[in-house]
């Protein structure tokens, strides 16, 4: 049984798929860093505070903090989620596209 475990953990798909993921979740930061560091404040310098947290539907305001709302639908943060899921979604969508014609340029 141990052989065949061993042989299972050595075969090439799994080596290439646990490479990949660990890859994939390096890149993430750095995709992750270029929205949040770079694009996200240059679209606050043209459209304002990219930030839809306090939008709130329902809830009441917090006694202790009046600038936070409790309880509702918080509708905001999802709409950041979203924003921020097509940012992402764009800029490796760009970034695939790069090299994509890099790779074009080298054949």
């Amino acid at each position: 049984m141990w052989k065949d475990f061993k042989a299972f953990m050595l075969r090439g798909d799994v080596l290439a798929l646990a490479i990949a993921v660990i890859i994939g979740g390096a890149f993430s930061k750095i995709v992750d860093s270029l929205v949040t560091d770079v694009i996200t404040p240059i679209i606050g310098m043209i459209g304002g505070n990219p930030d839809f947290s306090s939008i709130v539907i329902g809830g009441k305001v917090d006694p202790a903090d009046p600038s936070k709302v409790v309880g509702g639908i918080m509708v905001g943060n999802f709409l950041n989620a979203v924003i921020s899921f097509i940012t992402i979604g764009f800029v490796l969508f760009m970034m695939v596209r790069a090299a994509g014609k890099k790779g074009e340029d080298i054949k």
